[in-house]
């Protein structure tokens, strides 16, 4: 069984502790904390990510295996996708390879999102999560 980096183990407690009403309270504060993406990073240059229903876009740089650097743009309406953006660059950006490597494909779960959030939103986070891992192998060479 793979392991959470501290940074992603901490949202996923914060959100553990709270009922269905104020998780997705907390998803959409995540969603107004998006990072913006850095000047030189143009959305078409990013990869798309089609699990996902709305138009959510990811860019992976991982020339430093021991600070990965995530950036995600996802359109402020479609605020749950954005949030499971959000959640993922603020819990993998500047691990290492490895460590993104080892987060579970389905830890979303424990977010306790399930009761709140359609299943093909919780897909699409899966999407997400898988095409940085993706982007992290390929840029590594680690399986």
């Amino acid at each position: 069984m793979g392991t959470l980096p501290a940074s992603l183990a901490e949202i996923v407690d914060d959100f553990a502790a709270l009922g269905d009403s104020d998780k997705v309270t907390l998803l959409l504060e995540f969603a107004g904390e998006l990072p913006a993406l850095p000047d030189d990073l143009a959305t078409e240059a990013m990869e798309p990510v089609p699990e996902c229903q709305s138009p959510v876009f990811l860019s992976v740089d991982a020339a430093d295996a021991d600070a990965v650097r995530l950036y995600f743009s996802a359109p402020p309406e479609a605020p749950t996708t954005r949030g499971f953006a959000s959640i993922l660059a603020q819990g993998l950006d500047g691990e290492s390879a490895d460590a993104i490597l080892a987060v579970p494909g389905d830890f979303y779960h424990d977010l306790g999102l399930d009761a709140a959030v359609s299943p093909l939103r919780l897909r699409g986070m899966a999407g997400m999560l898988g095409r940085v891992k993706n982007q992290v192998r390929s840029q590594t060479g680690r399986q």
